[in-house]
């Protein structure tokens, strides 16, 4: 499905969770030491061969009852060019048969105050200028498609692909580089990273599969290939490098990811959603997402590393457990770090310790300053949630933090995170929200400049009830309201003030570079 998104970061608090509760020893038989310790480097790439060869993936199903996912080596030679390859033929020559074009069919409402259909990327609206499906008139279902990419990762029919080519959709199909058509199922799927585990069912057909690389090795200026279903146009071969990595925070589509982008300028396009971004050595480094959509050489991939670590509970639970810190955390800038008594401007500031949490229990408090989790460095505060999320459930985690001036360490019990904490994290004061199907935090002075506002004034919808008046409204998580009834809104307490004891209200949303002025009523 086609994803194309205005790069605007939501917010700079977060709750952060993390992968873990998943017994690797026991799914796969080859493990090897692991080395490095990068959120996503080396140690999460080699300490289970994912790959293997596809007569190990067959040998392993047969004798084990837990089969390998995945293979690491490609088999093909890595070029190192010295200059300009002068072709990318045979690398994608070989690994074609492995990318496939998704077809997706979903019932969608359409009408009055309907926002996009599902499946259709964050920034659609501003890239093409209007939304095509609004109508007026009462709500109506009809059928929808949506096409994207993916890529075989197992002889006996595993693919991976983008969420949200998949979410909500009713029928996939699959189409093969030989002209055949498979229907699949979803295994599994993680709206925070954008991740989906697909199934079809080859019969006694081996399917061609890719091999898996390691994204933390490879360095801004390497050459890449996308190969996916742009516009349709299925199998495109497009090249260019890595221009940058572990972009993070370029997602509007939800307050609390997990992003750590590798940026590419090779062409990427609606419809290669899913599809792989491709080293010399015909791996998978990187798994194409969205691009920016007022340029045409700034795409995003999902590092593989990153998607290492949770297919396999995609593949035994549907879904990533993740977990539990408890607070929300900014960055510090140089006079904040001055206030705080730090030597430097790195770290995460703790503004808030959620009560009865894991961070509360342990003896961390507002206005600690994170600067290590486990061992690893916290530079930026965007470091934190990714550094948490590869530590285990119910395990210890050692934090050290500054207060007044003074390095702390504290060992904290990791919890588990579910929806409950994280909407009770965002908004724990705006209880008059609920009536209209929605949750909202705070515009952070950070959020507020990156969105062009004079004042950090207004909230930002964190949280949208499917089934509630925000949903049948148009309204979506990422939009600022800026004003209700046309009085401005000040942060999270003057916007549950001003819905309190209100049946309905008229509501000024900030959208990309639009606004527009959305009626919302109370449920019932």
């Amino acid at each position: 499905m086609r994803r194309l998104l205005v790069l605007i970061p939501l917010t700079g608090l977060v709750l952060f969770g993390l992968n873990a509760g998943f017994d690797f020893e026991h799914l796969f038989d080859r493990t090897q030491q692991a080395e490095g310790n990068s959120a996503f480097g080396p140690a999460a790439a080699h300490a289970i061969d994912f790959f293997g060869s596809d007569d190990d993936v067959e040998e392993a199903s047969e004798t084990n009852a837990h089969e390998a996912l995945w293979r690491s080596d490609s088999g093909i030679p890595n070029a190192q060019p010295i200059g300009i390859p002068t072709s990318f033929a045979d690398l994608a020559e070989r690994v074609a048969p492995a990318v496939v074009s998704i077809q997706t069919t979903g019932t969608v409402a359409y009408g009055q105050g309907q926002g996009m259909p599902p499946g259709m990327p964050p920034g659609f609206e501003e890239f093409f200028g209007g939304n095509p499906w609004r109508q007026e008139g009462p709500p109506r279902e009809r059928k929808s498609e949506g096409e994207g990419s993916g890529f075989v990762i197992s002889s006996n029919g595993y693919l991976v692909t983008n969420n949200h080519v998949v979410e909500n959709m009713d029928e996939i199909r699959v189409h093969f580089l030989d002209g055949s058509e498979l229907k699949a199922e979803i295994v599994g799927r993680d709206p925070k990273t954008d991740i989906a585990l697909l199934k079809v069912d080859p019969g006694d057909k081996s399917l061609a599969t890719i091999a898996l690389g390691d994204s933390e090795a490879i360095r801004p200026g390497d050459w890449v290939v996308a190969i996916g279903n742009p516009f349709g146009l299925e199998h495109t071969v497009t090249a260019g490098i890595v221009s940058a990595k572990h972009r993070r925070d370029v997602s509007p589509s939800q307050v609390q990811t997990y992003d750590d982008f590798i940026q590419t300028d090779a062409a990427i396009n609606p419809g290669n959603s899913g599809g792989p971004l491709i080293d010399l050595a015909g791996r998978v480094v990187g798994i194409n997402t969205m691009i920016r959509s007022n340029a045409n050489t700034i795409g995003f991939s999902v590092p593989i590393n990153q998607a290492k670590q949770i297919l396999p509970q995609l593949r035994a639970d549907g879904r990533v457990t993740r977990g539990w810190l408890g607070v929300q955390i900014q960055g510090i800038d140089e006079e904040m770090a001055e206030a705080f008594e730090l030597d430097e401007a790195r770290g995460a500031l703790v503004a808030m310790v959620m009560p009865e949490t894991p961070a509360a229990k342990g003896g961390i408090e507002r206005g600690d300053v994170i600067i290590e989790f486990n061992g690893e460095k916290i530079n930026k505060w965007k470091d934190l949630p990714l550094v948490v999320a590869n530590t285990p459930v119910d395990t210890d985690a050692k934090v050290i933090v500054v207060r007044e001036g003074k390095e702390k360490a504290f060992r904290i019990r990791i919890g588990r995170l579910d929806d409950a904490n994280e909407v009770a994290a965002v908004a724990p004061q705006e209880e008059g929200a609920d009536a209209f199907g929605l949750h909202a935090q705070d515009l952070t002075p950070a959020i507020a400049d990156q969105l062009g506002l004079d004042k950090a004034e207004g909230v930002i919808i964190t949280d949208i009830d499917p089934d509630g008046p925000a949903a049948e409204a148009g309204l979506r998580r990422g939009d600022l309201i800026v004003e209700i009834d046309r009085k401005s809104v000040k942060n999270a307490k003057d916007f549950a003030q001003k819905l309190g004891g209100s049946e309905k209200v008229l509501v000024l949303v900030k959208r990309g570079e639009s606004t527009l002025w959305v009626p919302l009523k109370k449920a019932g």
